[in-house]
Protein backbone atom coordinates (compact mmCIF):
# COMPACT_ATOMS: atom_id res chain seq x y z
CA UNK A 1 0.00 0.00 0.00
CA UNK A 2 1.31 3.40 -0.98
CA UNK A 3 0.68 6.35 1.27
CA UNK A 4 0.54 9.56 -0.68
CA UNK A 5 0.55 11.80 2.32
CA UNK A 6 2.92 14.76 2.27
CA UNK A 7 1.02 17.21 4.41
CA UNK A 8 -0.28 16.56 7.90
CA UNK A 9 2.24 13.84 8.70
CA UNK A 10 2.03 14.54 12.42
CA UNK A 11 -1.66 13.60 12.42
CA UNK A 12 -1.27 10.70 9.99
CA UNK A 13 -2.20 7.29 11.43
CA UNK A 14 0.54 4.72 11.83
CA UNK A 15 0.00 1.41 10.04
CA UNK A 16 -1.23 -0.35 13.23
CA UNK A 17 -3.54 2.61 13.98
CA UNK A 18 -4.90 2.55 10.44
CA UNK A 19 -5.48 -1.22 10.55
CA UNK A 20 -7.33 -0.96 13.88
CA UNK A 21 -9.37 2.02 12.68
CA UNK A 22 -10.46 0.35 9.43
CA UNK A 23 -11.24 -2.93 11.19
CA UNK A 24 -13.42 -1.14 13.75
CA UNK A 25 -15.52 1.12 11.53
CA UNK A 26 -18.75 -0.13 9.96
CA UNK A 27 -19.67 2.23 7.13
CA UNK A 28 -17.67 3.85 4.36
CA UNK A 29 -18.51 6.33 1.64
CA UNK A 30 -17.69 5.17 -1.87
CA UNK A 31 -17.04 7.66 -4.67
CA UNK A 32 -17.29 6.53 -8.29
CA UNK A 33 -17.20 8.41 -11.59
CA UNK A 34 -20.53 8.86 -13.37
CA UNK A 35 -21.11 8.64 -17.11
CA UNK A 36 -21.13 12.44 -17.24
CA UNK A 37 -17.82 12.64 -15.35
CA UNK A 38 -19.39 13.81 -12.10
CA UNK A 39 -18.69 11.94 -8.87
CA UNK A 40 -21.31 9.69 -7.33
CA UNK A 41 -21.16 9.03 -3.59
CA UNK A 42 -22.83 6.20 -1.69
CA UNK A 43 -22.55 4.53 1.71
CA UNK A 44 -21.61 0.87 2.02
CA UNK A 45 -20.49 -1.76 4.51
CA UNK A 46 -16.92 -3.02 4.16
CA UNK A 47 -14.14 -5.08 5.69
CA UNK A 48 -10.40 -4.47 5.76
CA UNK A 49 -8.05 -7.45 5.57
CA UNK A 50 -4.83 -5.53 6.22
CA UNK A 51 -4.06 -4.87 2.56
CA UNK A 52 -7.39 -4.48 0.75
CA UNK A 53 -10.79 -2.99 1.40
CA UNK A 54 -13.61 -5.39 0.47
CA UNK A 55 -17.00 -3.93 -0.48
CA UNK A 56 -20.18 -6.01 -0.76
CA UNK A 57 -22.20 -4.11 -3.35
CA UNK A 58 -25.56 -4.52 -5.00
CA UNK A 59 -24.90 -5.60 -8.58
CA UNK A 60 -27.91 -3.65 -9.87
CA UNK A 61 -26.72 -0.38 -8.32
CA UNK A 62 -25.51 2.78 -9.97
CA UNK A 63 -22.17 2.25 -8.16
CA UNK A 64 -21.71 -1.20 -9.78
CA UNK A 65 -22.56 0.09 -13.26
CA UNK A 66 -20.19 3.03 -12.90
CA UNK A 67 -17.34 0.79 -11.75
CA UNK A 68 -17.93 -1.53 -14.72
CA UNK A 69 -17.47 1.48 -17.00
CA UNK A 70 -14.66 3.20 -15.03
CA UNK A 71 -13.03 1.25 -12.18
CA UNK A 72 -11.50 4.30 -10.48
CA UNK A 73 -12.71 4.51 -6.90
CA UNK A 74 -12.14 6.51 -3.76
CA UNK A 75 -13.39 5.41 -0.35
CA UNK A 76 -13.69 7.51 2.79
CA UNK A 77 -13.95 6.06 6.28
CA UNK A 78 -14.28 8.63 9.06
CA UNK A 79 -15.29 9.01 12.67
CA UNK A 80 -15.65 11.65 15.37
CA UNK A 81 -18.17 14.23 16.50
CA UNK A 82 -16.08 17.07 17.91
CA UNK A 83 -13.23 18.70 15.98
CA UNK A 84 -10.52 17.24 18.23
CA UNK A 85 -11.96 13.73 17.78
CA UNK A 86 -12.04 13.68 13.97
CA UNK A 87 -10.12 10.87 12.29
CA UNK A 88 -10.37 9.08 9.03
CA UNK A 89 -8.77 7.59 5.96
CA UNK A 90 -9.24 8.04 2.23
CA UNK A 91 -8.25 5.05 0.11
CA UNK A 92 -8.01 5.45 -3.66
CA UNK A 93 -7.27 3.18 -6.57
CA UNK A 94 -8.94 0.81 -8.97
CA UNK A 95 -11.79 -1.52 -8.03
CA UNK A 96 -11.48 -5.20 -8.93
CA UNK A 97 -14.47 -7.52 -9.19
CA UNK A 98 -14.11 -10.78 -7.25
CA UNK A 99 -16.15 -13.98 -7.43
CA UNK A 100 -19.37 -14.45 -9.32
CA UNK A 101 -21.90 -11.64 -9.69
CA UNK A 102 -24.23 -11.89 -7.98
CA UNK A 103 -22.51 -13.96 -5.32
CA UNK A 104 -24.17 -17.33 -4.74
CA UNK A 105 -21.49 -19.00 -2.65
CA UNK A 106 -19.57 -20.86 -5.36
CA UNK A 107 -16.16 -21.90 -4.00
CA UNK A 108 -13.76 -18.97 -4.34
CA UNK A 109 -10.61 -19.14 -2.20
CA UNK A 110 -9.98 -15.41 -2.70
CA UNK A 111 -13.25 -14.64 -0.88
CA UNK A 112 -12.84 -16.98 2.11
CA UNK A 113 -11.12 -14.42 4.35
CA UNK A 114 -13.23 -11.34 3.45
CA UNK A 115 -16.46 -13.31 3.81
CA UNK A 116 -15.40 -14.61 7.24
CA UNK A 117 -14.52 -11.05 8.31
CA UNK A 118 -17.78 -9.67 6.91
CA UNK A 119 -19.92 -12.36 8.55
CA UNK A 120 -18.26 -11.78 11.93
CA UNK A 121 -18.54 -7.99 11.65
CA UNK A 122 -22.12 -7.65 10.42
CA UNK A 123 -23.80 -11.01 11.06
CA UNK A 124 -22.05 -12.03 14.30
CA UNK A 125 -24.38 -14.91 15.09
CA UNK A 126 -24.12 -16.64 11.73
CA UNK A 127 -21.61 -19.36 10.93
CA UNK A 128 -21.45 -18.59 7.20
CA UNK A 129 -22.02 -15.73 4.78
CA UNK A 130 -25.68 -15.16 3.87
CA UNK A 131 -26.08 -14.84 0.09
CA UNK A 132 -29.13 -13.01 -1.23
CA UNK A 133 -28.50 -13.22 -4.98
CA UNK A 134 -28.23 -9.42 -5.22
CA UNK A 135 -24.71 -8.60 -4.00
CA UNK A 136 -21.16 -9.27 -5.17
CA UNK A 137 -17.64 -8.38 -4.07
CA UNK A 138 -15.41 -5.48 -5.02
CA UNK A 139 -11.80 -5.28 -3.86
CA UNK A 140 -9.85 -2.07 -3.49
CA UNK A 141 -6.13 -2.57 -3.01
CA UNK A 142 -5.32 1.11 -2.56
CA UNK A 143 -2.75 2.93 -4.64
CA UNK A 144 -2.93 5.82 -2.21
CA UNK A 145 -3.96 6.19 1.43
CA UNK A 146 -4.29 9.48 3.27
CA UNK A 147 -5.19 9.38 6.96
CA UNK A 148 -5.68 11.81 9.81
CA UNK A 149 -6.31 11.66 13.52
CA UNK A 150 -7.00 15.04 15.08
CA UNK A 151 -6.64 13.49 18.53
CA UNK A 152 -2.87 13.76 17.86
CA UNK A 153 -3.07 17.56 17.70
CA UNK A 154 -1.99 19.49 20.78
CA UNK A 155 -5.09 19.71 22.97
CA UNK A 156 -6.88 17.18 20.72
Amino acid sequence: MITGQRRGRRIMMTRPELDAFLAGQRTCRVATVGRDGRPHLSALWFVWDGSALWLYSLVRSRRWAELRRDARISVLVDDGREYGELRGAELSGTAAFAGEAPRTGEPCPELAAPEALFTAKYFGGLSSMPYDGRHAWLRLTPDEVVSWDFRKLPGG
